[in-house]
């Protein structure tokens, strides 16, 4: 069993600081779980250019207000408390903060808790990881 605290876990090389978000990665690869688990916040009146071309993302808006827009064309979504979005295709994305966004995020495959985005707003992936691909079922 794993049991974190995040005002702990705040203390390590496991935060990640950017001029437009700060990353917290709770669960990391060599936990060996399959999966990471990020808390993360996204400052107020920023737009990031994001594309997590070798993982699947999933988001869930804990606090505040901003929109994802799917690039190049749209559509645009609205993200606040209660919102989860799944980045199944790995769409390239702008994540835009209208008010400070507090979201609980998990990946796969699991990050090791220090990537930083490459020049596309992508992760790298680690030696041995392979980009997953989404198998989905056909609704029966």
């Amino acid at each position: 069993m794993i049991v974190r605290e995040l005002n702990e876990v705040e203390k390590t090389d496991k935060r990640k600081v950017t001029k437009n978000w700060e990353s917290t990665r709770m669960l990391v690869r060599k936990d060996g779980v399959g999966f990471s688990f990020h808390m993360t916040t996204i400052y107020a009146g920023t737009e990031t250019p994001i594309w997590y071309k070798n993982h699947f993302e999933s988001v869930y808006c804990i606090e505040g207000e901003g929109e994802i827009e799917l690039l190049p064309d749209g559509p645009t979504y609205q993200i606040k408390p209660g919102t989860m979005y799944v980045l199944d295709g790995h769409e390239k994305h702008l994540l835009r903060a209208k008010s400070n966004l507090s979201l609980a995020c998990v990946f796969n495959p699991p990050c090791s808790g220090n990537e930083e985005h490459d020049e596309d707003g992508a992760y790298l992936l680690s030696q041995g990881q392979e980009r997953p691909v989404l198998e989905k079922s056909d609704g029966k």
